[in-house]
């Protein structure tokens, strides 16, 4: 039996689904791997693969000269002035991910006795078993490569792109030669009407044994092992086309032939090579429920059946964050995370900055996983210019907005629609650079690109933020509070919450980080002084709007309008503990509208940040007992299994992170929001915004607290029995011991 959490899961049966297909990830390529011993498929995706489908040379809708009126119009007191602030153009998604192909390995039918698929969490390997054979899958950190070991003497293999969805006119080309080790097979498929396509470079070196073509594959006979390594490149234009960069199979195939080490063991090499640097990512921190050793050892199917097990959120926290780290790398993760069985992504496997990738991405300062943080830096440094684009198109304005959807592609706004009027919405910018902040606290440095990126979201609201109340002052106008609207009034509005949370934090954030431009940093903070407050309406809540006589709409999934409790620290109940109480009333009457799992594990970060563990506790419990985890552990969209979903996957550790240490650069809340379900535990290796390591262990009757700080500083102590001043110095550490909390 284990003696701990179980860091990775395994089923008795092979994936009928390529939902439940185990998966691995470098965050640039990813693998899905079902695990049938006698016709394995491995699906291989890549995170540049998305179809064209207009949204690559769509552009933000150019309004700015219309602004002015839409604001006299809104503050007079037109409640539906916004529906007609647009170009007239119809919805436009981005460009949809996609799958690239399958590997198919088809062996001659054997016994299926003593049949095991698992996935290791520290290695990234999937591996199935039966009769004798083997596979092994991962996707290489080190070397970039889909990296697959069978050992079976008998074998065919080919690259398949006929998965759901796939378009019955892709133009698709195969190739297959023999080479000295084995074969090349190579994967050709250009988008209908476009110029863009993608190649699949596939080089199988096989021990033993003899190889022959069976075009579009190849059959092996005999063979002591079989290595395939992997590759997905997107390009455009065809072989020989003006300002083509199709690549060139066999140099594709030489750069993956010169992975391989001479020795015996290649597969051994390229695995220790990428474990160096997953394993030390993943392993940084750990979660222990003390759960029953008999329910750690269970199926994940099976233990997925017991929701209220602490085994069950052992092994999701486990998976979430092998999930989490394994789609982050080039980008970070999409709605599908990096993987996707089927062409018709639901909302185009787009990355969703309204709720959706912040959420996915919130645990990774606190959680150590600054691959995660680093992959949201590419993706919002890269647009920064699109970001200019939109501020400059629809506000008429310096700086940079950012937009509710992308592909990865275009960071420009274009996805909009009179019943989610997206391009109003000015506090995305904000919220996606949350995380890079929060990381830049953790480690006690300022990410110049960071700083850049903050000061042109502070100039657009220099620009923006020019229309007053009648109190004289400054009012978001035209505001959006995604995905709602007023009950009294129409989507585009005035003074949402978040806006002004969002403003304000972008201020006042983009002057901490200029001291050397004080006049700049003082105009700022003067700018974020003259935002009104928040508004209590006369249900005793937060009101979403803060502008007077707009009305709630409480039954919605988003909770948007807590911004300021989650994930800023701008409403706390120590601080603030009025606007604490409106927003806890807030959370009280949100609805959960149509179960998405997002909306649920939302209400569980802003209840953790409110100390309410049972509110948590029944947020979580929403999700555990409401069939939302595929047996791979990765998540749906909705309850049943319906839609496949990385949300609920990558957002769980984050959840269970705040309900047990949460941090602000001045501020330790020790075991802020612990259910009564959950009596004993230990976190390791939590990271703190004020630059200390901390693991927490707790019992029915104590808990302690390891602190390890790197920088000296002063914090406030929070627990039960209230605050008390904290000194550390860096290098020597802490051991905290309470007996209540």
């Amino acid at each position: 039996m284990s003696t701990g959490p179980v860091h990775g899961t395994w089923e008795p049966r092979p994936a009928a689904r390529w939902e439940d297909a185990f998966l691995s990830g470098n965050g640039h390529h990813g693998a899905m791997a079902f695990g049938d011993p006698n016709d394995e498929r491995i699906v291989v995706t890549h995170h540049t693969l998305v179809r064209p489908n207009g949204g690559e040379s769509a552009r933000p809708p150019e309004l700015a000269a219309e602004l002015p009126a839409l604001q006299d119009r809104l503050l007079a007191g037109e409640l539906t002035a916004a529906e007609t602030f647009t170009d007239g153009r119809p919805l436009q998604w981005v460009q949809p991910f996609h799958p690239a192909f399958h590997i198919r390995l088809r062996a001659p039918h054997g016994e299926s006795r003593a049949y095991r698929r698992c996935v290791d969490f520290a290695t990234g390997v999937a591996t199935a078993e039966s009769a004798g054979r083997r596979s092994q899958v991962f996707v290489s950190r080190a070397d970039d490569v889909v990296v697959q070991q069978v050992t079976t003497p008998d074998l065919d293999i080919a690259l398949d792109h006929r998965l759901p969805g796939a378009p019955h006119d892709l133009a698709v080309g195969h190739g297959a030669v023999l080479t000295p080790e084995g074969a090349l097979l190579t994967l050709r498929v250009r988008y209908p009407g476009s110029d863009r396509a993608y190649t699949g470079v596939t080089l199988v070196l096989v021990t033993g044994g003899r190889t022959t073509l069976t075009p579009p594959g190849l059959r092996i006979t005999g063979a002591e092992s079989v290595l395939v390594l992997t590759r997905v490149l997107r390009h455009t234009g065809a072989p020989g086309a003006p300002d083509s960069d199709v690549p060139d199979a066999l140099t594709q195939a030489r750069a993956l032939g010169d992975l391989i080490p001479d020795d015996e063991d290649p597969y051994a090499r390229l695995l220790d090579r990428h474990t160096e640097l997953h394993r030390t990512a993943y392993e940084r921190v750990t979660l222990d429920l003390g759960a029953d050793p008999a329910e750690r050892a269970l199926p994940g199917s099976e233990l997925l059946a017991r929701p209220d097990s602490p085994a069950c959120l052992e092994r999701l926290f486990a998976a979430g964050r092998y999930h989490l780290l394994s789609a982050s790398g080039m980008l970070p993760p999409r709605l599908t995370g990096l993987w996707t069985g089927d062409w018709n992504t639901a909302w185009a496997g787009a990355f969703t900055n309204d709720a959706n990738l912040n959420l996915q991405t919130s645990s990774a300062a606190a959680a150590a996983l600054p691959e995660v943080t680093q992959a949201q830096a590419s993706l919002i440094h890269r647009q920064l210019d699109d970001w200019a684009d939109n501020a400059r198109a629809v506000f008429g304005a310096r700086g940079v907005v950012a937009p509710p959807h992308s592909d990865g592609e275009s960071g420009l706004t274009y996805h909009f629609s009179r019943e989610y009027p997206l391009h109003l919405w000015t506090a995305g910018a904000d919220w996606l650079l949350k995380p890079l902040v929060d990381h830049d606290e953790t480690r006690g440095e300022r990410d110049p690109r960071t700083a850049h990126a903050l000061a042109q979201v502070a100039l657009f609201y220099e620009d923006f933020l020019t229309r007053t109340d009648e109190h004289g002052r400054l009012a978001v106008v035209p505001s959006y509070s995604p995905e709602n609207r007023p009950a009294n009034a129409s989507w585009g509005a005035i003074n949402a919450a978040m806006d002004l949370s969002a403003a304000r934090h972008a201020l006042l954030t983009a002057a901490e980080y200029h001291p050397e431009n004080p006049e700049q940093a003082h105009g700022w903070r003067a700018l974020a002084d003259r935002l009104p407050p928040h508004r209590i309406n006369a249900d005793g809540a937060l009101a979403e709007w803060a502008w007077p006589g707009l009305d709630d709409t409480y039954d919605h999934r988003h909770l948007s309008h807590l911004y300021g409790v989650w994930p800023l620290d701008e409403i706390n109940r120590y601080d603030t503990p009025d606007l604490a109480a409106a927003a806890y009333r807030a959370l009280e009457l949100r609805g959960a509208e149509n179960d998405s799992a997002h909306g649920h594990l939302h209400h569980a970060l802003v209840a953790a940040r409110l100390r309410d563990g049972e509110r948590v506790a029944h947020a979580l419990g929403q999700v555990l007992k409401g069939d939302f985890f595929h047996a791979s552990l990765m998540s749906a969209h909705y309850p049943k299994r319906d839609v496949y979903n990385a949300d609920a996957a990558h957002t769980l550790p984050a959840v269970l992170v705040e309900m047990l240490v949460q941090s602000t650069p001045d501020r330790l809340v020790l075991l802020p929001a612990l259910p009564t379900a959950y009596p004993k535990g230990e976190l390791r290796g939590i990271r703190t915004r004020f630059g200390a390591t901390i693991d927490l262990t707790w019992n029915q009757h104590e808990a302690t607290a390891v602190i390890r700080p790197t920088r000296t500083h002063r914090v406030e102590l929070r627990t039960s029995s209230g605050a008390e001043p904290l000194d550390l110095v860096a290098g020597e550490d802490r051991v905290l011991t309470l007996e209540t909390w």
